[in-house]
């Protein structure tokens, strides 16, 4: 940008900081002023960045900030808003555009501000500039953190920022063209740094405990700082060099040397420079035109080796998103000072700094690369101690070894990796060490393999197990039955209450509780366990005692036995199941419930059985695609690739799987090459491949259309001894597979491609109604895919079962509205909806649909309407006029079973004062306006909840007379308390008042919402009041009758008792024991709790008691 283009207020100024003159800096009287100025003015640019880049076209920082912070570091207001100023001028250019710019308008723009920062990098290598900026920062750490002011901390930040934006502006390839061994900007950077001192302020931040705050900022500068390094460089800086690393420049020089000799040749060969005017014209011989003829070649024979049909035809351009990915930015090797000073700086860094800074940014999420780079830096190691000539490391090394190739994930890790690897977004070098990695595990386990004949390892599979209900015929009900009384006649006597078939603590209600003990009961005789199922019925009898459903307080054992053969032979019912449905249409398989498990067992190992998972065309693809740059690879990396083909071909002999066209251009490049002697290796294993792919075609005429297809193990096998006729069958399994003609399966392959990349969640739903063949289930489609290759196993096309985004259709949203105007005046309006509607949706869904539509302007419109029973059965409890739905109502997933509503007459209720009768009356008793819980008793919870009231009851008083419109926190700052918001009780018991449980890691503390009124805290401050009496003005009733209040007080009685009997039964049960250890331990099955929540057994809207202890 012209300099005499910039803006005129600009330009002024810039002109009113001062001016250079000499080595000195005369600052104007308003320099702090216009420094402010700048940085208003870089508030306000446009999209091109033009105050930006007038600026660095001006040159401000390196003629006038620079000079300024040097020469007047005492001024810290002018030194603080000139740091402010650079931080902004030396942000990366992506930071500033959001993306590298597409339209050519702003990718110029983009260009030069990237320009001016490299600019600005130059003119930061200067000692005397990172000397202010280390004496500053030092300065400011030698404060102690009750001195330093938030002025501090913000310049400390800010000087970090301008160090990591500086280093990391790239290198400009057009003007930095230096040799190895030569300082670079960068490098003269680094240089600056080293002699500030800069260098050793980061390594006391990174390894102070009280400086751990400025953590990523420093790691991020320690990582740009080895940017252009290589480990191997690092190491040997200041070493003289081995014969090793001689010999091996010594080939590369004679690979290079052969190479230009041979293109020398080759142009001497060739005709002269001068144009012959009879060249001729020449016809090539069964090489078909575009017609039935042969070409016809217009240029000189010499030309003819780089003859295609290609030649002349306008390049495809690939899309981005199928580009290959590109690697970062090379490497170089640095000036030797700078590599020896970046060494000493990594050995102090991995003595005092690594572990706490790694320690405290491992929070961040792991690159698969680094992951992969950690795991090959393992490996190498254990491989060199197993080399080591000391008895001890060899020994260590075997231990190593051993638990590595006994896990299963160790092992799986390479080929998961090759299988998944994508191009365009992996790039080069993570492919290179990935085959560097697994040539370098394949060769040790294979010396670890050698000599050992039974080496077990770990496997672990995943079941899928059917879950079936088997029924009991009464043959084997009453053979059960026999054995079970024969063993209980003879133990009744001696036997003792067993565990307890009740939990306070449980939200499960009583009544169901009641029934899934019975359920217990009978499962326990099904398994023939007579001793531990007449436990159970003792123990329910001591809990349950009204109705003698489980016996009479003073039941004869003869009594007994026949109570559990009616249970035994009784049709209880049971929690429904969830069964998978076939959902492909076919009556193939008659599909039941499956659980998947993962079963760890052992097996043994067979290395060539391991060697086989790795010849498939998914992980021969990988290699196949870094071979393309065997010139630019290491010779060690062609080795790897040379050997795992060699693996392939030769160990395996399946050499036809790498019978492929693509592969045979690739060969035939590399034999082409002038260089070719200088891959001895791969060369002699291509002209073996090749012999070998000539032998085979001479007695299978078909070998030379194979080349045009992948091939899986089945084909190279039909390939190799001989192809099924037409009929014939591979094996039992074939009966079981549908036939797939070759047309079928080529559309097949067709529409796999076009939609693999499309991101649709489930291919094979896309992919169905797309099929020439509408006769097609999914379990045909997947297992064709899996059979032609296209996947590697039914796990990568598992069904989708649900989405997190649910679209409407306009015929949807009409036949919602219509269903709304039906149902609207009716008692309970969602659960109309919900069951008449076509398309399944959730209970959350339509009513964020109907709020959508307008249709309800609040949530609570739709609640489900209470209406009194006649026949004088009131309970005289107030009833709501719409009932609240429950949070478990709430699930927000789509496929779930719906919720539907309850009739209003659905049960009628009993005449006398049973648990159940007050359950329905409890559960129907909610008051929209007051808030009433459970108090959850547990042994010593009487002070946290005195604490939780005080606290309920200080937020109100703060929100009165503050106003405080945020979250507060639950501090609890006795071990007490502390135990008592770990427990889950207490938990469940916050959540009913309300209280909000953390966000996420960043919370520690529950906290009551900042929604609650002081009036709703009061009211649930009073429920927590521990009495026996409940105030008829704060229990929600009204209008009571005397007889109503007696009759509720006495099922208040009963179902204190019940509780109570259940408290008393528990602590018996735990002190005996305590009192015969030795016993307990024999049988496991007994609770462990360390105490019993006495709650109500229903959810919200219950009154709270308390039960005499």
């Amino acid at each position: 940008m012209d300099l005499y283009m910039m803006n005129c207020e600009l330009l002024a100024t810039c002109s009113a900081l001062g001016y250079l003159e000499g080595n000195n800096y005369h600052r104007e009287p308003d320099c702090l002023e216009s420094v402010k100025d700048l940085i208003r003015y870089l508030r306000h640019e446009d999209d091109t960045r033009d105050i930006r880049q007038q600026l660095g076209a001006g040159q401000i920082l390196q003629n006038d900030l620079l000079p300024i912070i040097t020469q007047y570091n005492q001024d810290k207001p002018l030194f603080d808003a000139c740091i402010r100023l650079m931080v902004n001028l030396t942000q990366p250019a992506l930071l500033c555009f959001g993306k590298v710019p597409e339209d050519p308008a702003f990718r110029h723009h983009f260009l030069q501000v990237v320009s001016y920062l490299q600019a600005y990098k130059e003119a930061f290598a200067n000692e005397k500039v990172f000397g202010v900026l280390s004496e500053t920062l030092y300065n400011l750490l030698q404060l102690d953190w009750e001195q330093r002011q938030e002025e501090d901390n913000l310049l400390i930040e800010r000087m970090l920022l301008l160090v990591r934006n500086v280093l990391h502006v790239p290198a400009d390839p057009y003007e930095e063209k230096n040799v190895d061994d030569d300082a670079s900007v960068h490098d003269r950077l680094l240089w600056a740094i080293h002699m500030s001192g800069m260098d050793d302020l980061l390594k006391f931040l990174a390894s102070a405990p009280s400086e751990q705050q400025w953590s990523m900022h420093v790691l991020e500068i320690i990582s740009l700082m080895f940017r252009e390094q290589t480990p191997e460089l690092l190491v040997s800086a200041g070493q003289a060099r081995s014969a090793q690393e001689k010999q091996k420049d010594i080939q590369e020089l004679e690979a290079l040397r052969q190479k230009e000799q041979a293109e020398r040749r080759t142009r001497t060969l060739q005709r002269g420079a001068r144009h012959s005017r009879f060249g001729g014209s020449y016809v090539v011989k069964g090489l078909k035109s575009i017609g039935d003829k042969d070409v016809i070649y217009h240029r000189g024979l010499h030309n003819f080796k780089s003859y295609t049909h290609d030649l002349g035809k306008e390049l495809r351009r690939v899309p981005k998103r199928q580009q290959i990915a590109k690697d970062p930015e090379g490497k170089r090797r640095s000036a030797l000072s700078v590599r020896l000073f970046l060494r000493e700086f990594c050995i102090d860094f991995l003595e005092n700094c690594y572990n706490r800074l790694m320690y405290l940014v491992k929070v961040g999420g792991l690159k698969m690369h680094l992951a992969l780079k950690a795991y090959q830096e393992l490996l190498l190691t254990v491989n060199e101690m197993d080399r080591s000539q000391e008895e001890n490391f060899r020994q260590s090394a075997s231990v190593i070894k051993s638990n590595i190739f006994y896990l299963m994930e160790f092992r799986e890790i390479f080929l998961t990796l090759l299988r998944k690897f994508d191009e365009t977004k992996q790039p080069r070098s993570f492919l290179k060490d990935l085959i560097e990695s697994t040539h370098l595990f394949l060769r040790m386990l294979e010396r670890f393999c050698k000599g050992r004949n039974n080496l077990v390892v770990q496997r672990r599979r995943k079941v899928q197990k059917k879950q079936q209900q088997v029924e009991s015929t009464p043959e084997m009900l009453e053979e059960t039955w026999q054995l079970v009384s024969e063993e209980l006649r003879a133990l009744s006597e001696s036997l003792t209450e067993g565990t307890v078939p009740f939990d306070a603590a449980s939200e499960t209600p009583m009544e169901e509780q009641r029934t899934e003990a019975i359920v217990r009961i009978q499962d326990t005789l099904l398994a023939r366990q007579g001793p531990e199922a007449l436990s159970l019925l003792r123990a329910a009898r001591s809990v349950w005692p009204e109705g003698n459903a489980f016996g009479s307080a003073d039941v004869e054992p003869e009594e007994e036995l026949q109570l559990l053969r009616q249970i035994l032979f009784a049709n209880l019912p049971r929690s429904a199941e969830s069964a998978v449905e076939d959902e492909e249409g076919g009556a193939e398989i008659e599909e039941e419930e499956e659980l998947e498990t993962v079963r760890v067992s052992e097996k043994e190992f067979s290395f060539l059985d391991y060697v086989k998972r790795f010849a498939n065309p998914n992980i021969m693809r990988p290699y196949l695609l870094l071979l393309r740059s065997y010139s630019q690879n290491t010779p060690h990396t062609n080795h790897c690739i040379t050997r795992m083909l060699h693996r392939v071909a030769v160990d395996l002999r399946m050499d036809a799987l790498l019978f492929q066209l693509s592969v045979f251009r690739l060969f035939n490049k590399i034999l082409g090459d002038p260089a070719a002697s200088a891959y001895k290796e791969l060369v002699t294993f291509i002209k073996y491949l090749l012999n070998r792919f000539f032998t085979l075609a001479t007695h299978n005429n078909k070998a030379f259309v194979e080349l045009l297809f992948w091939k899986n193990v089945g084909t190279v096998h039909e390939m190799t001894e001989g192809y099924r006729k037409p009929g014939e069958d591979d094996g039992p399994e074939s009966n079981k597979r549908a036939k797939w003609t070759s047309e079928e399966e080529e559309e097949l392959r067709r529409l796999y491609e076009e939609h693999r990349d499309s991101g649709v969640p489930d291919i094979v739903e896309t992919l169905l109604p797309l099929l020439s063949n509408n006769s097609r289930t999914r379990r045909q489609v997947v297992a064709q895919m899996v059979h032609m290759g296209l996947v590697d196993s039914f796990k990568d096309l598992k069904k989708v079962r649900g989405t997190g985004i649910v679209l409407w259709t306009e015929e949807q949203e009409l036949e919602l509205q219509t269903l709304f105007e039906e149902y609207r005046n009716s008692d309970d309006v969602l659960g109309n909806i919900l069951k008449k509607l076509t398309a399944r949706r959730s209970r959350s869904r339509v009513i964020d649909k109907l709020l959508s539509l307008g249709l309800v302007s609040d949530r609570r419109e739709l609640y489900k309407k209470r209406r009194r029973k006649a026949g004088g059965k009131s309970s005289g409890m107030v009833r709501s006029e719409r009932e609240e739905p429950s949070d478990e109502d709430d699930i927000d997933e789509e496929g779930r079973e719906q919720f539907s509503g309850e009739s209003d007459g659905e049960e009628e209720e009993d005449d006398g004062g049973s648990s159940q009768s007050l359950q329905k009356r409890m559960r129907e008793s909610r008051s929209g306006r007051n808030i009433n819980y459970n108090l959850s008793l547990h042994t010593g919870m009487s002070g946290p909840i005195l604490w939780l009231q005080n606290c309920l009851n200080r937020t109100a008083d703060n929100k009165e007379e503050e106003g405080i419109a945020q979250a507060v926190p639950l501090v609890p700052l006795t071990e007490e308390n502390e135990n008592a918001m770990e427990d889950k009780g207490f938990q469940r018991l916050l959540r009913k008042l309300g209280i909000r449980a953390p966000a996420d890691e960043q919370e520690s503390f529950w906290r009551i919402p900042a929604k609650l009124s002081p009036s709703q805290l009061r009211a649930a401050a009073s429920s927590l009041s521990i009495s026996d009496e409940i105030p008829v003005e704060e229990s929600g009733y009204v209008g009571r009758s005397s007889a109503e209040d007696q009759r509720e007080e006495a099922e208040s009685h009963e179902q204190r008792a019940q509780a109570l009997r259940a408290l008393l039964l528990a602590r018996k049960w735990k002190g005996a024991v305590a009192g015969s250890h030795g016993e307990a331990a024999d049988e496991k099955k007994t609770s462990s709790k360390r105490s019993r929540v006495l709650d109500s057994d229903e959810e919200e809207g219950t009154f709270p008691y308390r039960f005499p202890l």
